[in-house]
């Protein structure tokens, strides 16, 4: 069996896989996809993490194709349709990232609630900003989930040691399921105009595409911080950029973007003064979570060809 890995994976889990399977590692293939059309059918199996593309111009050359492995969660790279019409196993490391992902939201509250990236800057400018900057704490504000599945309930877990108040929106769960994490489930308009910090869990779909835009941001009423380690293009980032130097947000942390890696269009228009994290895709990617996810996957490989 031939497996085919197309972005970073623990090494020592590549190796276990060497064990049992051919494998070869060919990270440039997770943007050359003409290259990659062109030697896809020769594998049994494909690992990838959000780079590679798996859409159906791939697919439809992989003749052999029997498993493909997602080193991470979200699957919007993969045209999971097509996998399931064509008995093409798909398999995310669901959980394997969510403590990360957890730790990077209460990280971001807390930095831009205190105004750190602002106080970092002018600090390093020779300055004294003990006065002019204010900071706030996260004890007793109000933290607004869009979406509660798995990272959004360890966020919600990890948040209640701050004496927070924690709300949801996720249209597709009972309110019980709220309950037992001590959180409300709310109506988005509800979570827009409660929270001081606004953090993003959602899938990107149809209906999630440009959800947090301007007409969203001008209903949040306690100017939150925003915090997307989900997907890019949930957020439209004119209106972000709008809703910041409207004042109508007081910050924003962006671990995902509407293309990647960040266009200098967009990054021209950030100011030195603007409180934000600016962060590469790696929310979810840790030393730890990486041997996690590699480990599942790796595993799973091993399983479904019953090795």
């Amino acid at each position: 069996m031939k497996i085919l890995i197309t972005e970073f994976m623990d090494v020592k889990c590549v190796e276990m896989l060497k064990l049992n399977f051919d494998v070869t590692v060919d990270h440039d293939l997770s943007t050359n996809i003409d290259e990659l059309k062109k030697i896809i059918n020769s594998f049994d199996a494909l690992i990838v993490r959000n780079k590679t593309q798996v859409n159906k111009k791939v697919l439809e050359k992989a003749h052999n194709l029997k498993f493909v492995g997602r080193l991470g969660v979200g699957l919007d790279n993969i045209d999971t349709e097509y996998c399931k019409n064509h008995n093409i196993h798909v398999q995310p490391a669901t959980g394997m990232n969510a403590n990360s992902v957890a730790e990077y939201v209460i990280n971001a509250s807390l930095t831009l609630l205190k105004n750190i990236p602002l106080m970092h800057q002018e600090t390093l400018m020779a300055n004294w900003p003990r006065t002019s900057i204010t900071s706030r704490e996260l004890k007793g504000k109000t933290i607004g989930l869009l979406g509660f599945g798995l990272i959004a309930k360890k966020v919600s877990i990890l948040a209640k040691v701050f004496d927070v108040k924690i709300i949801a929106y996720d249209p597709y769960l009972d309110p019980s399921v709220g309950n037992q994490f001590d959180t409300k489930l709310h109506d988005i308009n509800d979570v827009f105009r409660m929270s001081d910090v606004i953090s993003i869990h959602l899938p990107l779909t149809e209906d999630t595409r440009n959800l947090l835009n301007y007409s969203a941001f001008k209903k949040m009423l306690k100017h939150p911080v925003i915090i997307n380690s989900s997907r890019g293009s949930i957020v439209n980032e004119e209106d972000l950029i709008r809703a910041y130097d409207e004042k109508l947000i007081s910050g924003f942390a962006l671990d995902v973007y509407n293309a990647e890696p960040v266009p200098k269009s967009f990054l021209d228009k950030i100011k030195n003064n603007t409180n934000c994290l600016l962060t590469p895709h790696v929310a979810g990617v840790t030393e730890e979570s990486n041997i996690r996810v590699s480990d599942f996957i790796a595993n799973a490989v091993k399983e479904f060809f019953n090795l």
